[in-house]
């Protein structure tokens, strides 16, 4: 097509700028349109990103990537109104830069990842909405953007867990079901430096990640989360959205009360509020992936659903990579052939089957409706909280076996309930 780009993409998120830096790289004509003034402006506070897509694409990235902290203790909290059961594991080994992962805030992140797009070749422009998708003969062929019309071999949609491209194209589902998503809240919080190595234990850049169970979401299918930047902390809550209509409580309320609660109080006590942010978060796993691949099209990152949360951890910044080096690989091979249609950058699809992405999304398919269950995140902490009290309190009466006292707060839950649970939750991971 005369004039026309070899791919346009819509969105410069994580999947975007890294689609846009791969095909910049070979010698594609690039043009990345992002709707907030700069890229990683519409982004949260912050979070974690395992490090293996990226280091895969920019090797050694992380010695000049505006990362925050590199993580070397992971934590696992059961929480109650009033008391917490942790989890702690701290990494001391020396560990491959595939296998680190690190803490970083979004907005400064993405901008450097824009850099790095722009300095291949990549050209951007900011603060614009892609209102159209332009078709001709059944095929994608361009945007429409504030007002002008952009044509390129490819599109690419990258625009985020609201994907209205998607769904105008009638490759996404118009309609989002609650079960699929959940909200979230995160304020960041700043703090001294030398006060976040002392409350969190940690040396030098090293840094925290701590996952919250049970009262955080208001004992909802949900939970907090806590990661530690260099001189600020992420703080947040998420919760279910087809649970909200049966909480006591709204989410800001949720973040309220997990802020105020006597195990993060102190923590982030001193800590002035830089910034407040909510967020919608694809949660369905393999079960929301939409159409992938159509003519002159393709669908990555958060638009395609390409999120894990597995309980321990959560995943999205890794998949979002990886999925756009897929999609940007399969467009300079369309362009080889000089095939844009379906067929031709169905190469993104047999990338991703490949990939960690679809294999990990296939292996852990069942745990979206396992973390429906109620139990895990009511019953379940206040069972370990309760065991853990017992354990630990001496009140001059009579001890008795430990056997006793844990199969006494089992009880409790229901013996069935636990091996039904226990089989389910194995099977889902």
């Amino acid at each position: 097509m005369e004039d026309a780009f070899d791919a346009i993409v819509v969105g410069a998120g994580l999947a975007g700028c890294i689609a846009a830096y791969v095909l910049a790289k070979e010698g594609a004509e690039v043009l990345v349109i992002e709707r907030g003034n700069y890229a990683g402006s519409k982004n949260m506070t912050g979070g974690r990103l395992y490090g293996h897509s990226l280091e895969k694409v920019i090797p050694g990235f992380a010695k000049e990537a505006p990362i925050e902290r590199k993580i070397t203790k992971e934590k696992v909290t059961f929480m109650t109104d009033d008391t917490g059961v942790t989890l702690d594991y701290h990494n001391g080994r020396d560990q491959s830069t595939i296998e680190e992962s690190y803490t970083l805030l979004r907005g400064e992140f993405d901008q450097w990842l824009m850099e790095k797009a722009e300095e291949m070749g990549a050209q951007f422009i900011s603060g614009i909405r892609v209102d159209e998708v332009i078709k001709k003969d059944g095929k994608v062929v361009g945007v429409m953007a504030d007002g002008d019309e952009l044509f390129a071999n490819a599109v690419i949609l990258a625009e985020g867990v609201n994907p209205v491209l998607g769904e105008k194209l009638g490759m996404v589902q118009p309609k989002v079901e609650a079960d699929v998503m959940a909200v979230g809240a995160k304020e960041l919080i700043e703090l001294p430096e030398n006060v976040i190595r002392d409350r969190f234990n940690v040396e030098g850049d090293e840094g925290c990640a701590w996952l919250f169970a049970g009262s955080p979401a208001n004992g909802l299918m949900g939970g907090g989360f806590l990661y530690t930047n260099k001189t600020t902390i992420s703080l947040g809550v998420v919760c279910g959205l087809h649970d909200i209509e049966h909480s006591s409580k709204t989410v800001p309320q949720m973040l309220e009360d997990f802020k105020n609660h006597a195990l993060i109080k102190p923590l982030i006590e001193g800590g002035k509020l830089l910034e407040y942010s909510g967020h919608v978060v694809p949660e369905a796993g393999i079960h929301m992936v939409p159409k992938l691949v159509d003519d002159g099209v393709l669908i990555t990152g958060d638009a395609a659903g390409f999120c894990l949360n597995i309980g321990y951890t959560v995943r999205g910044m890794d998949l979002a990579i990886a999925s756009g080096e897929a999609a940007a690989l399969a467009v300079l091979k369309a362009r080889e052939a000089n095939d844009f249609s379906a067929a031709g950058l169905n190469t993104y699809q047999d990338l991703l089957n490949d990939s960690f992405i679809m294999k990990d999304l296939n292996l852990y398919k069942g745990l979206p409706d396992f973390m429906q269950n109620p139990r895990i995140f009511n019953q379940y902490p206040k069972m370990v909280a309760d065991i853990m009290q017992s354990m630990f309190t001496v009140d001059g009466s009579a001890s008795q076996p430990l056997r006793k006292t844990i199969m006494k707060h089992c009880k409790e839950v229901g013996y069935m309930n636990l091996i039904k649970d226990g089989f389910k939750g194995v099977a889902a991971i």
